[in-house]
């Protein structure tokens, strides 16, 4: 049983056991999210399930395990003959969630 959920404009493959890796999301850890927005769906006799745009009443669920940092991105803009440069960056900020079960 697996299914593909939708979180920060990102797709991820999730099955129950795993880890994963989501935008930040606003839980403590050890507290447990929902998450609704499933694209697909497969269950365990092989029956496929496809959302319009998600499939309507399945759930996953996860505990939140922590939150960690992404590499840092440098953005450089720089506007040739006119001396003109500008550096900014920024770490995104992620959260790792341990999927537990996936409801239909």
């Amino acid at each position: 049983m697996f299914a593909i959920i939708q979180s920060g404009g990102r797709q991820v493959r999730v099955t129950p056991g795993t880890t994963v890796t989501v935008d930040r999301v606003e839980a403590e850890p050890g507290t447990q999210v929902a998450i609704d927005r499933i694209l697909f769906l497969e269950k365990d006799g092989g029956e496929m399930i496809a959302g319009a745009p998600y499939v309507a009443g399945a759930k996953v669920i996860g505990v939140v395990d922590g939150e960690e940092r992404g590499p840092k991105i440098r953005i450089f803009k720089k506007r040739r003959r006119k001396g003109f440069r500008k550096t900014q960056g920024h770490r995104a900020t992620y959260t790792r969630v341990r999927i537990t079960g996936i409801e239909i």
